[in-house]
């Protein structure tokens, strides 16, 4: 049994690649842990999060559905990162004298994968995000006033709402647009760059989450889906001899920092890299 325990926390989360990028890691540097997914309902985070220290989990990762929740959690009871706190959602917890540290690495573990995998810098630029999450929240304020414009657009317009309103605390409330309805191919069409940031494509059988014939030439397309090599949307992208690339970039960057926040230690990316496109082949993908 290793010394130190660390996990993902979601629902479902059967289809992480977490656990091989993330032993791998800790194989590598020397460090004695392990990896294990914990599938969470929503209805028993609160009491899975309080019991972390009793159950000698040293940290986690936090994914869908879970990211906003846990950080209204560790305001309350543990102690925020000021990025955390802007981005508006954890996806890093810490556990450090006994208390947990909420941290959010899904803002620049994407920024870095947008310029190496996409080359592009959002700048200037009109960005269209499909999806009001958690990490469509930390992405959307990672971007910050950089972007010329930012739509954002979901089926649940409470969520849109929600991440506006944050937005507007820190930003120039200008930049960002909620889409209303009918507006969606106006946006689009006013994008250089789409972010898909649900969860529709992480079965290789959904459909694409938005008609292919929206997308135009020049839009870069980042669909934040990992699990699958080549995901409806990226196929469509692509065959339009568009630039796209899924989120196992991100996956590997903002893992990349996470094992840092933990470890204190360098990640050892390449052997991250490795594990992750070993696990997607091994995953049939």
């Amino acid at each position: 049994m290793a010394e130190l325990t660390y996990g993902l926390i979601g629902h479902p989360v059967e289809h992480s690649l977490s656990p091989a990028m993330q032993n791998a890691a800790f194989a590598a540097a020397k460090i004695d842990a392990e990896y294990k997914l914990f599938n969470v309902a929503p209805d028993n985070l609160e009491v899975f999060l309080r019991d972390l220290v009793k159950n000698n989990i040293a940290g986690a990762n936090v994914t869908i559905p879970h990211k906003v929740k846990a950080k209204e959690y560790i305001e309350k009871n543990g102690v925020l990162d000021k990025y955390a706190e802007r981005l508006g959602a954890v996806n890093t917890i810490k556990v450090e004298d006994g208390k947990l540290k909420g941290f959010n690495t899904d803002g620049p573990g994407f920024y870095r994968s947008l310029v190496e995998d996409l080359k592009f810098e959002p700048e200037g630029k009109t960005v269209f995000v499909l999806g009001a999450g958690g990490a469509a929240r930390a992405i959307i304020m990672y971007l910050g006033n950089g972007p010329k414009k930012i739509y954002v657009d979901d089926i649940e317009t409470r969520m849109t709402e929600e991440i506006k309103k944050h937005y507007e605390k820190y930003y120039d409330r200008h930049k960002l647009e909620v889409v209303k309805k009918g507006g969606k191919r106006e946006a689009i069409n006013s994008a250089d760059l789409l972010i898909q940031a649900t969860p529709v494509g992480m079965d290789s059988r959904d459909p694409p989450p938005i008609d292919i014939e929206l997308l135009h030439p020049g839009l870069r397309v980042y669909d934040l889906v990992y699990n699958n090599p080549m995901t409806k949307l990226v196929e469509g992208a692509t065959k339009k001899k568009l630039h796209a690339t899924t989120g196992l970039g991100m996956l590997l960057y903002q893992g990349a920092m996470a094992f840092e926040l933990w470890t204190g230690k360098k990640a050892p990316v390449d052997v991250m890299k490795k594990a992750l496109k070993g696990a997607l082949k091994a995953a049939g993908a």
